[in-house]
């Protein structure tokens, strides 16, 4: 026989008991600082769109005149954001985009009509913070097209870079024959070519002579 069945009481206050703290705990339960209102196809699908890409172009009059209805976040780390930015730009790091503090600032401005444009090394660094913030609904933030990189290379006339295209083209982040080369995997002498390869076929061994 089991010891409760000798006391339904205490069975009757333990059940209550645990009732009572799932309820609390339900209660006081905090609601999640994330909640997504697109999942990912959706997002893919407006990462194709032109319309979510801030251009060069407009850099021009946005660091001459500071309207107040743009922000740009440079989403670097904080020693390479002091090694170089574009004027105006703040910083929000990458690895500080789930704080409150930086949620509820871009909840304000998204509330004020204020369009967020968001800036990495080279463009596709902007891309996983966008969609971030996309997914949880912020339809104001940006990518600045070509990212900081881009920038760099046509600070001094960005007004000309309307009618260029070169940002969509991808660079590769790696020479991968120069970092054969320096791990000794390819001789210098021997760089990759486009000769053809010329296979040799093994002539086949003779049969031993003798038998059983």
């Amino acid at each position: 026989m089991h010891i409760h069945e000798l006391n339904p009481w205490k069975t009757l206050v333990a059940l209550i008991v645990f009732v009572a703290v799932l309820v609390v705990g339900f209660l006081t339960m905090r609601k999640p600082l994330i909640s997504y209102k697109y999942n990912m196809n959706e997002s893919l699908e407006q990462l194709s769109s032109d319309d979510i890409y801030f251009y060069p172009w407009q850099l021009d009059e946005l660091i001459k005149n500071k309207p107040e209805n743009i922000v740009l976040f440079d989403i670097r780390n904080n020693f390479v954001f002091g090694q170089g930015h574009i004027p105006g730009a703040e910083n929000l790091s990458a690895n500080d985009l789930t704080k409150k503090e930086n949620f509820e600032r871009l909840e304000n401005l998204n509330e004020m009509g204020v369009t967020v444009v968001l800036y990495g090394e080279d463009e596709l660094q902007a891309n996983g913070p966008w969609m971030i913030f996309r997914q949880v609904g912020f339809d104001n933030v940006k990518i600045l097209a070509g990212g900081y990189q881009y920038y760099i290379q046509h600070s001094n006339n960005l007004a000309a870079t309307q009618n260029d295209s070169s940002w969509k083209k991808e660079v590769p982040c790696y020479d991968s024959e120069k970092v054969a080369l320096k791990n000794g995997a390819v001789e210098e002498n021997d760089q990759l070519s486009n000769k053809p390869v010329v296979i040799q076929q093994r002539k086949k061994a003779s049969v031993a002579g003798g038998g059983c």
